[in-house]
């Protein structure tokens, strides 16, 4: 017998989470026979291995393990979609809890939409997250609400589910995309050739960033390791969309429909998050243009 849905954890430098993403996959209600799990630890300076392996031994399922020097986001995805034993990936970060039933709902979905390639579930909002963390979740719950089951937007990776053949057909993703962009490169190709890419009501709950400090630093890598995807398909995203201004009118319009989603006055300040974050974007955006990162 061979597993239905492989579980692709791409991690690193993450021993303070991984245990909590680990027991939230014991604790799936799909059959732990048919889910395999394939670790790989993208060069870890921490702990991340050592949890792993611990981790590994008490293990129901199928379970691969592999632990490289640093190669970026792009090669170590290919590793699980080269070594996937199931129909399936669902992506689960090293700062992800899945809901109990997210692998069953994800892989049902799937059987039942056989033209759809990539599937992601839902966000809610971490259990005792903090103000920046609020904010920023309250951003991705709105625009769940805000989108169809069909969807043209970036899905992202984290909490997604990906048709193994669908990824296969196109190359499976960017060797060269090191840092962010890889998961909208692969989509942009996978809808290409034809694949729909939809939206489930299965939950995940991601550990958003908690200061301002490491918000803006996601945020200027986030924009200096796009430079490659958006040199790469020119037009695909529209530059002004990222800027501060049009981030502070975002932030307005999110604001009210945040506050009916999480009855928290908090979210009021999702204009200034937006600011704060599009400035770190475009600057660190202007530096991968000036290093002419991607243009190789």
């Amino acid at each position: 017998m061979r597993p239905r849905v492989t579980i692709g954890v791409c991690v690193r430098n993450c021993e303070n989470s991984l245990k909590e993403v680990v027991n939230s996959l014991f604790d799936q209600d799909f059959p732990h026979g048919l889910m395999e799990v394939i670790f790989v630890d993208d060069g870890s300076e921490d702990r991340t291995m050592s949890v792993i392996l611990d981790s590994v031994s008490g293990m129901d399922m199928w379970v691969k393990v592999h632990h490289q020097e640093w190669k970026g986001l792009g090669p170590v995805r290919n590793f699980v979609v080269n070594n996937a034993g199931g129909d399936y990936i669902i992506w689960v970060d090293g700062d992800m809890v899945l809901s109990r039933d997210h692998v069953r709902k994800q892989v049902e979905f799937m059987d039942q939409n056989p033209t759809v390639g990539i599937a992601k579930g839902k966000y809610g909002i971490y259990p005792g997250a903090k103000l920046v963390a609020i904010l920023e979740n309250a951003d991705f719950i709105v625009d769940d609400k805000w989108r169809g089951k069909k969807t043209s937007k970036p899905l992202g990776t984290g909490g997604s589910i990906y048709r193994v053949k669908a990824i296969r057909q196109v190359g499976g993703f960017d060797n060269h995309i090191k840092g962010a962009g890889e998961d909208m490169d692969a989509e942009h190709r996978v809808r290409g050739a034809g694949w729909l890419l939809c939206l489930t009501p299965s939950v995940f709950f991601e550990r958003h960033k908690e200061t301002w400090k490491a918000l803006w630093t996601q945020y200027f890598l986030r924009g200096y390791s796009l430079h490659r995807f958006l040199h790469k398909w020119r037009g695909i995203i529209s530059l002004y969309k990222m800027t501060p201004p049009i981030g502070f009118v975002a932030g307005i319009l999110y604001s009210f429909p945040a506050y009916k989603l999480t009855c928290r006055k908090v979210v009021f300040l999702l204009p200034l998050h937006y600011v704060f974050k599009m400035t770190a974007w475009c600057l660190g955006f202007t530096k991968g243009h000036i290093d002419g990162y991607g243009h190789a």
